[in-house]
């Protein structure tokens, strides 16, 4: 492969992550407007969202085998197209006021995502063997580039009263045309040889890794901070519009400081964890999310609770990634591990929606985000199973230290976060 034809495809994959956080941001976004289109009431409405959390562990766990047989490229056409399909059938679920269309798009966003972001990680994995670069990183702040821009555009359009509807049939255009640029540079083939032997790998390891105490201590701190990110992302807008008195827009608004952060804190993570150790980068994140939350959830002036929000996603950004990192590196078969501790992490992601708003229903959203509070606190205790020093794989900038800054998933089969 040329390196014009490297250059092309690894911008091909940035394009691919900037899509999906687009895509992402738009809908989330629109939550409110949506939610009073259906006409739910917060705990109906965890009941929609739960119907992405169902669509991304089903494409987390048939992504692998699709990869390891069809190869990456395939995947991702198909994970994307489910992906700009899903916008449009949840705009076209709240044009009609329909709940289990809108879930129906959920569940088909979450199985594009899932899906096709395992193969693009495992795309980038092979980008970063030819180049000797690290790509994985950049490729999930790409991510929350994504979010940031879908979020200012869909908190203009919610300042317009424009109709999400179109507003998301829009949304779906472009993602389409960013599609249809950016296939073309995927070659065929990749990821079809990868994959076996890590399936033969798992099946042995599999039973022991559950019996590692220091993996389940690495998977309580996975399971807190996707907690805590899902919660923004599921949660973020209706919460500052129903918890502390804001119009759409300006919820918007806040939902867009939070992918700022997260973009910022990927895209600034090789430089902390190169200087300090895992464990270290995950209880900052940690107090950082904590306090963030605390002010959210008990501070009465809403410009205090915006400006915290900044502090939640800073400390969303890293503890994931970082801990699927420390995973890979406690033992042998990093691929049953980090598999195992992705789980966890999904539990959240499956769960988070309909509690939190059963409880929002009951209690009222503010004090419902204790719930993912007291998750992060036990973070800030678990942290030192994330390891005391970054390995000399990670600062030599071609190992699993630096490629985990902004990316959440290891060497093929990748599991996204």
């Amino acid at each position: 492969m040329t390196d014009r034809a490297v250059r092309r495809r690894r911008r091909a994959l940035y394009l691919f992550f900037f899509l999906n956080g687009i895509a992402m941001s738009s809908w989330i976004t629109r939550t409110p407007d949506v939610r009073d289109r259906l006409g739910v009431s917060t705990g109906q409405m965890g009941l929609v969202l739960f119907g992405l959390s169902v669509g991304s562990m089903a494409g987390i766990l048939c992504s692998g085998r699709f990869v390891s047989r069809f190869g990456t490229r395939p995947v991702t056409a198909f994970g994307t197209l489910f992906v700009v399909a899903s916008v449009v059938v949840v705009g076209g679920g709240s044009a009609l006021g329909s709940a289990p269309l809108v879930t129906a798009g959920l569940c088909l966003f979450g199985v594009g995502v899932g899906s096709g972001e395992v193969a693009i990680n495992v795309d980038g994995a092979d980008v970063e063997r030819i180049t000797g670069r690290a790509v994985l990183p950049t490729l999930h702040g790409c991510f929350s580039l994504g979010t940031v821009i879908g979020g200012l555009a869909g908190m203009a359009a919610t300042a317009a009263a424009f109709p999400a509807h179109w507003h998301l049939l829009a949304v779906a255009a472009v993602t389409a045309a960013i599609f249809g640029y950016a296939i073309g540079a995927v070659p065929a083939g990749t990821g079809v040889r990868a994959a076996a032997p890590a399936s033969k790998s798992r099946r042995p390891a599999g039973p022991q890794v559950w019996k590692d105490r220091r993996l389940l201590m690495i998977g309580a701190i996975v399971l807190a901070m996707a907690l805590a990110e899902g919660a923004a992302n599921d949660w973020l807008p209706l919460l500052m519009v129903d918890g502390h008195g804001l119009d759409a827009a300006v919820g918007s608004l806040v939902f867009v400081g939070f992918a700022a952060a997260m973009t910022l804190g990927r895209f600034g993570g090789a430089f902390f964890l190169s200087r300090h150790s895992r464990a270290t980068v995950v209880r900052a994140s940690a107090v950082s999310g904590a306090i963030g939350l605390c002010l959210v959830i008990f501070s009465d002036n809403a410009v205090v609770a915006a400006a915290a929000v900044l502090f939640w996603g800073l400390g969303a950004s890293l503890g994931f990634p970082v801990a699927l990192s420390a995973a890979g590196d406690s033992g042998p078969d990093e691929t049953a591990r980090v598999s195992l501790v992705a789980t966890i992490g999904y539990i959240a992601f499956l769960v988070g929606p309909p509690t939190l708003g059963f409880l929002g229903d009951h209690y009222g959203l503010r004090p419902a985000m204790l719930v993912v509070l007291a998750f992060v606190a036990t973070a800030v205790l678990a942290a030192p199973a994330a390891g005391t020093r970054v390995t000399a794989r990670g600062t030599s900038g071609t190992g699993r230290g630096t490629d985990t800054a902004g990316a959440d998933v290891p060497d093929p089969p990748a599991l996204r976060s």
